[in-house]
């Protein structure tokens, strides 16, 4: 039988941990009721339509997408539903493959888009750059590309 030990986090990993989590927790939180009340939407609609606003032709293949936000399928199927529903947003068959679908970002999409995205960028600058140091910034920067090349590897930088 081979015992494998746990390495306990010491008290400053834990300290670290702990603070990492709360502050992780409460600028998402923050982020997502603002965009709520100022452009009624949450945050996960908010990216869905930036990642939709950056691709070619205002579009991507759902799997894509989902690859893109970090989400199931399943979730953003269900969240370009609702984008759809509000106009915002409108599903197409795959040109290249007829199982595929492809979200498109409409007009009204990306004026709504537009009208939210001063107020988000104000709220990103507000709760997590402002508090911050220009060395921080670059410690900050540093550390989530140092998180992001270990746990997905295949993630674009930039």
């Amino acid at each position: 039988m081979i015992v494998v030990m746990t390495r306990w986090l010491d008290p400053d990993e834990q300290r670290t941990w702990r603070a990492f989590l709360t502050a992780s927790r409460a600028l998402m939180a923050t982020l997502d009721r603002e965009l709520q009340r100022d452009a009624g939407m949450p945050h996960a609609y908010y990216e869905i339509l930036v990642r939709l606003s950056e691709a070619p032709g205002r579009q991507l293949r759902m799997s894509d997408l989902a690859d893109a936000t970090g989400g199931s399928r399943s979730r953003l199927s269900h969240a370009v539903a609702r984008l759809a529903e509000s106009g915002w947003v409108r599903r197409e068959d795959c040109p290249t493959d007829r199982r595929g679908q492809v979200a498109v970002l409409t007009d009204q999409g990306f004026e709504v888009l537009s009208g939210a995205a001063p107020g988000h960028v104000d709220g990103v600058r507000q709760h997590l750059f402002d508090p911050l140091s220009p060395a921080q910034i670059d410690q900050l920067r540093r550390i989530s590309e140092a998180l992001v090349a270990h746990l997905e590897p295949d993630h674009p930088t930039g």
